[in-house]
């Protein structure tokens, strides 16, 4: 069923005036209120409701929720009239009642957007005052004010290089007409609008096309030159009126040239933003009938039109933005909490602080560093990989190209669904780009496959269909990902907000598009990441990101296959468990690929083969203890195993967290608990079924608390919980009770939790407990960063980090610099050499950049570094460590050598 369209105007035609009424967004089911029915109610509350038009049942529902948070708040420190705008949204948006916009009520309050999100969710003083529904609504309001306030920012910076100042003042009017033109382009060519790249393209569209229409005198270089040579307004009418009698070209006139000078001032790919305006610009253009008129359009229209869009939106007037009004200001960071970084070859004293990235130029940096690394990688198999698919068996190639030619057709139409009717094209493009990284990724993948088990007939694996449609969907969710389409912020959950579910691309959207299961996918996840070294640090923690939402969450959707081998492990006997306890300190090393994974899924039950050992799954051996008859069992399944083992880590890590914020004088409860949550994974797993891991991390912690007398609320769990990174208040508010039944967490627990376990959980409490699991080893993460700098074992200060690719730094590097350690790409005075070999000899930590520039210095960032499977982060003395010292020796020396011999050049300089 396709989404509901929120005005996808462009279909209709100008001049669109919103009605008489529209000082609201539904004036006609909002009568006045009837004073009489509210004299038990402040009067300046009802003062307040007259003023934003709600209606009686909102007034009503609005004062109990206040009465109810008056009561619950221990002190009431924000002003009364603030906190009534408060609950009346959160009534309105609970209601759907479409009474007053998100603007109207911060004006009427005198509160900024931020401001006014942290207040309603003080609200939430019992946890049950914010519905799930509320928070979707104000995540979304967050993200779209977010991605507004830098498209603005933006646009105020290039307009100032365009736009010159005239004495009277008609740069901005102009400035005024295209910001609000472009606010109602948004709103209808995009149901996604906190889509921030496809924004900002769109953007770039409007402003060429009002720097075409003005008059020279308004413009600066190189914009000036460009409009008087390419398109001066008499070969615009003289081109118009020949035309006449010849069929109108699909689209209005591009001027390239105007449009690759934008695109190269503001960094963004011209391609990308020529399909934007020949496919949504264009049909935006032509619902106003401005594709061939060389004049701009009425001011007066535009509000009109912008106003009716806004009122129905009932959300934030993105005019205020130009306006600069208070309820849209950005919020006020101190120089000192902003991370800066001092511009290369200058000086200490001459160092310039400048700002961190703004959200545009780091989307624009990481689509760029996406396309740099698929450069070389075409859109058809490359001769090595036809060369794989030809050595197979059954040779893949067609059903390879059928299926791609399947998928691309489900994908672009569903991303045009969820952005906006005309976007299938740019779905397209996304897809292309996918393919690239999913032919990419296998090639590199088979190549490793080919290194370690010395074959080159992958028939089996290339014959899988669920092994390349998670390969794709791994290929594509990293070009969502790089273009800012993929992303957390509601922490995965989809539903709960209206529209929401059906205007969002975020993971796992893929899965759905794909029909693919999130088990099957996670498969492919960490040998993808493994096999393209090139995926920037953000893409890899949004994959890892992507594995956590699956093993706690998603995989455990009823109709998962996770679930089937979890009952083929259980019939074959206790003896067979999905993981050991006697595992859990073992570290996370195995052997296994995606390629054993997919292909072999079913391991050798008898024994589990060492890290070390030649033997794999994808070897095909059957390995068997000494002495051991070769009894049948059931066998045991690589991937669910490794499932476990990390679904195990990631549960004791969360756990520790919550112990650390809650339970930090009972240490001896965090084992216990662990041992309880342990038992319930492993052997009550059903009651994951369409649950959060963390529903049952929580219940496992207030039981153990329960039985030991320690006195611990589910209000105070639930509390420390929000703090955790990457959590979402569904997890605790929406929690299945029975079929098609969510209540909240403490529902959960006294009718499910405590029923299914409480045999065991008053073991506990006994004399003879239950005993205590092992605790999992909790290693770094398994994706190490290419670009983070790694401490040098035994060292207290030396830190190294790999060479930056040619790709990130053209034309500076040389084959012989590329010998060297790169420290820098220009070092500027000498004195830079002598500061580096102080501070790699010496222990004085002094030389390193402190924020300020002025402060105390800071210690250095201590980074893991593993060798030989010991980690280094607590100063442990490595064995191996001897080679890599004396190479660094080395290369100190060298520079020595070069620092002396700069310091002779420049002396005789001075002499002659």
């Amino acid at each position: 069923m396709p989404p509901k369209k929120r005005n996808s105007g462009t279909t209709q035609g100008k001049g669109v005036k919103p009605s008489a009424e529209s000082a609201s967004p539904d004036k006609k089911e909002s009568p006045d209120l009837s004073v009489k029915k509210h004299r038990d109610k402040d009067a300046e509350f009802v003062t307040l409701c007259r003023s934003l038009h709600v209606t009686d049942l909102v007034c009503d529902r609005a004062w109990t929720l206040w009465k109810t948070v008056q009561e619950s708040m221990e002190e009431v420190t924000d002003s009364q009239k603030r906190l009534w705008g408060a609950c009346l949204f959160v009534t309105v948006t609970d209601m759907d009642a479409a009474c007053f916009t998100l603007s109207q009520v911060l004006k009427a309050i005198c509160l900024n957007v931020k401001q006014f999100m942290a207040l309603v969710r003080k609200l939430d003083v019992n946890l049950d005052t914010i519905t799930t529904k509320v928070n979707s609504a104000m995540t979304r309001l967050e993200k779209k004010y977010d991605v507004t306030l830098a498209l603005y920012q933006r646009f105020e910076k290039t307009c100032k290089k365009i736009f010159a100042l005239v004495p009277d003042g008609t740069e901005r009017e102009t400035m005024r007409s295209c910001w609000t033109m472009f606010l109602l382009a948004k709103g209808r060519v995009l149901q996604m609008e906190d889509d921030l790249v496809i924004s900002f393209q769109l953007l770039l569209c409007m402003l060429e096309l009002f720097i075409k229409r003005c008059p020279p005198d308004l413009l600066q270089p190189p914009y000036k030159s460009a409009i008087s040579k390419v398109q001066s307004p008499p070969t615009r009418t003289s081109r118009r009126n020949q035309s006449k009698t010849k069929t109108r070209p699909p689209e209005p006139e591009v001027d390239v040239q105007l449009l690759e000078t934008l695109c190269k001032e503001n960094e963004c790919n011209a391609e990308e933003v020529k399909n934007v305006y020949q496919t949504s610009f264009s049909a935006f253009l032509d619902s106003l009938d401005l594709s061939r008129s060389p004049d701009f359009p009425q001011v007066t229209d535009l509000d009109q039109q912008y106003e009716e869009h806004y009122l129905k939106s009932r959300d934030i007037d993105g005019r205020l933005f130009f306006d600069g009004d208070e309820t849209v200001l950005a919020p006020k960071v101190e120089v000192s909490q902003v991370e800066r970084t001092p511009k290369k070859n200058l000086s200490d004293d001459e160092a310039v602080l400048v700002p961190p990235q703004t959200p545009i130029r780091a989307a624009m940096t990481s689509i760029q560093q996406l396309k740099g690394d698929l450069i070389s990688t075409g859109d058809k198999p490359s001769s090595n990989l036809d060369t794989y698919f030809k050595n197979c068996t059954v040779d893949p190639t067609q059903d390879v190209l059928k299926r791609l030619e399947t998928l691309e057709k489900a994908f672009s139409q569903r991303f045009g669904q969820a952005v906006g009717p005309r976007c299938v094209v740019l779905g397209e493009q996304r897809f292309s780009l996918g393919v690239r990284q999913y032919y990419k990724v296998m090639e590199a993948m088979l190549k490793s496959e080919e290194k370690r088990l010395s074959v080159q007939n992958f028939s089996k694996l290339l014959n899988d269909s669920t092994f390349h449609t998670s390969l794709l969907a791994c290929a594509l969710e990293v070009v969502m990902a790089a273009y800012g389409e993929s992303s957390f912020k509601t922490g995965g959950y989809n539903h709960g907000g209206g529209d929401q579910a059906e205007t969002d691309v975020c993971f796992p959207w893929i899965l759905d598009v794909f029909n693919l299961a999130a088990f099957d996918f996670y498969k492919v996840i960490e040998s993808f990441i493994k096999a393209d070294p090139t995926l920037s640090k953000d893409i890899v923690k949004h994959l890892e990101t992507c594995e956590n939402l699956i093993m706690e969450r998603i995989a455990w959707r009823t109709g998962s296959p996770l679930f089937e081998l979890l009952r083929q492990e259980h019939e074959g006997g206790a003896a067979e468990q999905v993981e050991t306890p006697a595992s859990f300190s073992q570290p996370l090393q195995h052997n296994h690929t995606a390629a054993d994974l997919y292909l072999s899924p079913m391991r050798p039950g008898h024994r589990v083969l060492p890290p070390d050992s030649p033997g794999t799954a994808g070897s095909q051996a059957v390995s068997q203890a000494p002495n051991q008859p070769a009894t049948p069992r059931h066998p045991k399944s690589n991937s669910l195993s490794l499932f476990y083992k990390k679904l195990y880590r990631l549960a004791y890590t969360r756990l520790k967290l919550l112990c650390s914020y809650l339970l930090s004088s009972h240490p001896e409860l965090e084992p216990i608990i662990w041992t309880l949550f342990q038992h319930t994974l492993q052997h009550e797993y059903e009651l994951m079924r369409d649950r959060h891991l963390d529903q049952l991390m929580m219940s496992a912690m207030y039981a153990i608390c329960k039985v030991k007398s320690v006195d611990l609320r589910f209000k105070t769990i639930v509390t420390a919980y929000k703090n955790m990174p990457n959590t979402n208040q569904e997890t605790f508010k929406h929690v299945l009770i029975t079929e098609g039944h969510y209540d909240s967490i403490i529902v959960f627990y006294n009718q499910v939790f405590m029923q299914k376990l409480k045999t065991n959980i008053l073991q506990y409490a006994s004399t003879r407990p239950p005993t205590l699991s092992p605790i999992p080893q909790i290693p770094r993460s398994p994706y190490k960063f290419p670009n983070s700098p790694l401490r040098v074992p035994g060292s207290n200060n030396v830190y190294i980090s790999p060479l930056k690719s040619p790709r990130m730094s053209p034309g500076i590097m040389t084959p012989r610099s590329r010998m060297l350690v790169s420290i820098g790409e220009s070092f500027g005075l000498s004195s830079r050499f002598q500061k580096i070999n102080q501070m790699v000899n010496s222990s004085d930590r002094s030389f390193k950049r402190t924020l300020d520039l002025g402060s105390a210095p800071k210690p250095l960032k201590r980074l893991r570094f593993d060798v030989d499977g010991q980690d280094e982060a607590d100063g442990s003395k490595s064995g191996g460590d001897s080679t890599l010292i004396q190479k660094l020796a080395e290369m100190s020396s060298t520079r020595s050598r070069m620092q002396e011999q700069k310091l002779k050049e420049d002396a005789e300089a001075r002499k002659e």
